[in-house]
């Protein structure tokens, strides 16, 4: 069988986070497993890091890596795009006629960042005073702006859910905030928050201790206010509220993007009608395949899209997905945590850990670290211990505080 003609016991879509960690996760288990993953990327990111770039915290390089160097030893790299899924008959399909077939599917391929839905925006991202945390090139271009403006308007936009790290808007606003703070010129810079939605944060725990920022830094709220177009040369944006669309001036815009489902997930037989794999909440298992799996921000499950999401989901994906190989009952259960360090001021933390339902699921007891206000502590673990975390043990299959529950 030709290598563009293949079958593997376990085919893993998507080599970014939630895939690489699945795949040690299951190694961990078993080392001889035929596992392939397909990526057509050379580069993996640590997309959490951004925000820090943004902040004048990492440089980006700290947050890239060669994707050969976190590919689990054993595992076959198919390096290319998937272009379709043909769950009837167990494949998947890649670029240029690739098929490869397996017993089961992990599909782990993120979301899309539909910046061409807000108009103008594409033309003028990196220039013009317009950024976005949520790009590896235009994170230091965040940083940039905040260095360079000393009076003015800063806008900071958040589209509706779902998306990427809920709380990274707003964190790119808090950080800004804390250096004008700390330069002196925040008094002279009008901060404004523009946020589709009519919460700060959808965990309401959270939000009195982010309200204190927001009240400390004299941001206004503009709650039911949604980005629609831009104009970077003129640094003018529109926005629609309930009043009517709103022009604003800007002497900095940074933009969270739209957020959709994957396309190639969406175009298939996979997706739910909003064009995510339609899987069960808890056990990651898709409700028409049986031998299919997803997890990562690809996946329907109704939880806050995180890196901290895949790394709980990841395990639980492995153990049940080993089930299926041995046909025995699925046994792990995924909690619906996820967490977002809101990175309020230089040096503090709100370190905001939640599940389904919005139920509070802290790491650590409150007599640690109370993740309701903003902490060192939690700076310090968003900082340096959990990049180390990540590079050294989600994506090398050691689930440090992510032990599936009801799975060994």
């Amino acid at each position: 069988m030709s290598e563009s003609q293949s079958h593997h016991t376990i085919v893993i879509a998507g080599g970014g986070s939630a895939g690489i960690a699945a795949a040690a996760s299951m190694l961990r288990r078993n080392r001889d497993l035929d596992i392939a993953i397909i990526e057509p990327s050379g580069q993996h990111y640590y997309q959490p890091g951004w925000t820090m770039v943004g902040g004048g915290i990492f440089d980006k390089e700290d947050t890239v890596r060669a994707e050969a160097s976190v590919m689990p030893k054993g595992v076959t790299w198919l390096k290319a795009a998937v272009t379709g899924f043909d769950p009837e008959n167990n494949a998947v399909l890649y670029d240029d006629g690739g098929r490869v077939t397996y017993d089961v599917l992990l599909v782990a391929m993120g979301n899309r960042l539909a910046w061409e839905e807000i108009d103008g925006l594409e033309e003028t991202l990196g220039k013009n005073g317009v950024t976005s945390n949520y790009r590896y090139d235009l994170a230091p271009y965040t940083w940039q702006l905040v260095q360079q403006v000393r009076r003015g308007r800063a806008i900071f936009t958040q589209p509706a859910m779902p998306i990427k790290c809920a709380g990274a808007p707003q964190k790119a606003m808090y950080l800004s905030c804390s250096e004008w703070e700390k330069r002196g010129a925040l008094k002279d810079i009008e901060v404004e928050f523009h946020t589709q939605g009519a919460v700060l944060f959808g965990v309401a725990d959270y939000v009195p201790a982010l309200m204190e920022y927001v009240e400390r830094y004299d941001a206004k709220l503009k709650f039911g206010s949604n980005l629609l177009r831009v104009d970077g040369p003129a640094q003018k944006a529109w926005f629609a509220t309930e009043d009517g669309e709103v022009e604003r001036d800007f002497d900095m815009l940074h933009v969270c993007p739209p957020q959709k489902g994957n396309p190639v997930v969406a175009g298939s037989a996979l997706a739910n009608d909003a064009g995510y794999a339609d899987v069960d909440q808890h056990s990651l298992q898709h409700v028409r395949f049986a031998n299919v799996f997803a997890l990562g921000d690809c996946s329907s499950t109704p939880n806050a899209k995180t890196m901290a999401a895949a790394r709980k989901q990841a395990p639980v994906a492995a153990v049940n997905a080993l089930a299926i190989l041995e046909g025995k009952p699925l046994r792990a259960e995924y909690d619906g945590y996820g967490s977002c360090p809101l990175t309020v001021e230089k040096g503090r933390i709100v370190l905001a850990e939640f599940g389904y339902g919005g139920k509070l699921l802290p790491t650590f007891p409150t007599s640690v670290l109370d993740g309701t206000k903003a902490t060192r502590m939690a700076w310090k673990l968003k900082a340096d211990v959990l990049p180390e975390i990540y590079w050294h043990a989600m994506l090398k299959g050691r689930e440090w505080l992510a032990r599936p529950v009801g799975g060994a």
